[in-house]
């Protein structure tokens, strides 16, 4: 009986997570299997993988044959390395001991590399979470700067103030106009008070020229009445 160390699927739609297992060959993909090895779940970053070592390198030695993906998990964990090293004490190669040892200073530099993936994983997730933030804040900010200056430009203070600076400004062109209608009013009173000022100064003229006449005519008549006298002392 052919022995496939396999996936088998688990989990609901578009988020699935599988069981590692020894099965039958022939048998379907998720029906019965032998023995359950581990899991592994895509679904987190790192994905999370837990193998049973020791039962999967029986299962090797045993001639199970694994699937591409299957091999791969079981690289990833150190199964086939081990089962590697064991081929070696087989044939005399190596020791126990030093099988041992060699797996376990592996064991602990994936362990180191996983543990910095998962550091890094860790300081770009809060870099993520603090930008964003970040970005919240500003445009939190920015929501309240145009709710306040809203706010202030519905005030009945901010009307009174822009009322004040359209007053101030069309000041200078009110005042301008009111000059103009003055003027504009001033202007017939003006022409009508001409003709009568005239009237009024004509007799005032008359009055001083005749005034002028009498004065310029006394002397005359003082002049013929003292030749009318003398010729008369003259005759005596």
């Amino acid at each position: 009986m052919p022995v496939r160390i396999r996936l088998q699927r688990h989990g609901k739609k578009g988020k699935p997570f599988y069981w590692i297992v020894a099965a039958d060959g022939r048998a379907k993909r998720d029906g019965k299997f032998l023995e359950k090895l581990g899991i592994y779940d895509p679904n987190t970053n790192p994905a999370t993988i837990e193998v049973k070592i020791e039962e999967s390198v029986q299962w090797l030695n045993n001639g199970a044959q694994p699937s591409e993906t299957a091999k791969r998990i079981l690289s990833y964990k150190g199964v086939l390395l081990k089962h590697h090293l064991l081929g070696g004490v087989r044939k005399g190669a190596l020791t126990e001991e030093e099988a041992e040892a060699k797996f376990q200073a592996w064991v602990a530099e994936k362990e180191k590399s996983v543990s910095k993936k998962e550091e890094n994983l860790s300081k770009a997730q809060q870099e993520a979470r603090k930008k964003a933030l970040e970005a919240e804040k500003e445009v939190n900010a920015k929501r309240a700067q145009a709710a306040a200056e809203a706010e202030v430009a519905e005030s009945p203070e901010a009307v009174t103030a822009e009322e004040e600076v359209v007053a101030v400004e069309t000041a200078p062109a009110a005042e301008e106009a009111v000059t103009q209608a003055e003027e504009a009013v001033e202007a017939p009173a003006a022409e009508e008070a001409a003709p009568e000022a005239a009237a009024k100064e004509a007799p005032a003229a008359e009055e001083v020229a005749a005034t002028e006449a009498v004065a310029e005519e006394a002397p005359a008549k003082e002049e013929a009445a003292t030749e009318d006298a003398k010729p008369a002392a003259d005759k005596e």
